[in-house]
């Protein structure tokens, strides 16, 4: 889909056009994510506990023996919101920032530390804009008896639980951690497509 949006942005795709795409992508991978970070958090969490030597394979057969394969994708709707949002803001400015920034003077190590930057700051305000659902998601998303006191019933109930006992600042933490793992993280695989891996391994024409 990266392949695809991309080649698209080379014709003068429209903005209502780059957001559908990129919420197509953000759309597409949570079905892998979703139940990825439910068991990331159950581990991190188990792991506050002296003496548990809880595995991800443990808390998975255990969550499918409870509530079957819809236990594995609690948080799926702030999950699709948080990453259909991501995406929806930085593709966009990742396609814009190239259309800005690359000259046709340029050589090919100046577009690629170009693309870098770009896609570095597009990933730092992508992820800092969607912190909020991160939040949500991972207080719903926590199921380990004994460490979370408050339990939520949905987005709107968590919401409106946590601002009106934490504050709306609660909302954004982990903002800066999240920023300063998400922007080098999306600028290494935006740099990776630049340098045309995929491309070579599915036979798809490198645009740069």
């Amino acid at each position: 889909m990266m392949a695809c949006y991309m080649r698209l942005g080379k014709k003068n795709l429209s903005i209502k056009h780059e957001v559908l795409a990129g919420a197509g992508a953000g759309a597409c991978q949570i079905v892998i994510t979703t139940p990825m970070e439910l068991l990331k958090i159950q581990l991190q969490l188990a792991s506050q506990i002296p003496g548990n030597k809880t595995s991800a394979t443990s808390i998975a057969r255990k969550l499918l023996q409870e509530k079957g394969i819809k236990g594995l994708y609690k948080g799926t709707v702030c999950t699709a919101l948080r990453d259909v949002s991501f995406s929806v803001v930085y593709f966009p400015m990742v396609a814009k920032g190239i259309e800005a920034f690359h000259r046709p003077d340029d050589d090919r190590f100046t577009k690629f530390l170009k693309t870098l930057l770009v896609a570095c700051v597009a990933g730092a305000a992508a992820s800092g804009m969607v912190t909020p659902f991160d939040v949500i998601k991972t207080r719903l998303q926590t199921v380990t008896p004994g460490i979370q006191s408050t339990q939520y019933t949905g987005i709107v109930d968590a919401f409106s639980k946590i601002t009106k006992s934490e504050g709306v600042g609660a909302l954004y933490k982990g903002v800066v951690p999240r920023m300063s793992v998400i922007a080098p993280l999306f600028a290494i695989a935006q740099s990776v497509y630049f340098i045309g891996v995929a491309q070579s391994l599915f036979g798809v024409p490198n645009i740069y």
